[in-house]
């Protein structure tokens, strides 16, 4: 398998520098500290490991449901990441996954069984084993 590969630059101190990202061929941003800390706009790489973690869940379940018989349509997967002090420092404490399938032939039940496995194969998932909290909220789209 490829190593994947990201860069990352910050310019000046963190309360007014700046800084920039890039991942892949198609994915950049800037960074400043209101855009991580204070909601301002622009990126935060806590929005890069949701996006990541959202995307790789989608696509595990996916190869999940289709190994059960039962290929999706889609899946759409939202992913909601926790920035909160911990003994003064910044740290992820909580990531809320919120994941949509259309899936044909499958009831609720099923569906959130089958999530609950993606989620625990999913390799962003083990790789934020140390998250304390991390919450799946699984529903079936209607058809």
């Amino acid at each position: 398998m490829p190593i994947s590969k990201a860069h990352a630059t910050w310019n000046g101190d963190v309360p007014s520098g700046t800084g920039q990202f890039t991942a892949g061929d198609s994915i950049s941003g800037g960074v400043t500290y209101k855009s991580r800390f204070e909601g301002g706009p622009g990126s935060n790489p806590e929005q890069l490991v949701g996006a990541a973690h959202a995307t790789c869940f989608s696509m595990a379940l996916a190869n999940t449901l289709a190994t059960a018989g039962f290929p999706p349509a889609s899946i759409t997967t939202e992913a909601a990441v926790t920035l909160r002090p911990v003994d003064g420092i910044p740290t992820i404490t909580k990531i809320e996954l919120v994941t949509e399938g259309r899936v044909a032939g499958l009831d609720q039940e099923d569906f959130a069984r089958y999530a609950a496995e993606a989620k625990a194969g999913c390799p962003v998932s083990r790789a934020l084993a140390g998250v304390p909290e991390i919450t799946l909220e699984a529903r079936l789209a209607d058809s």
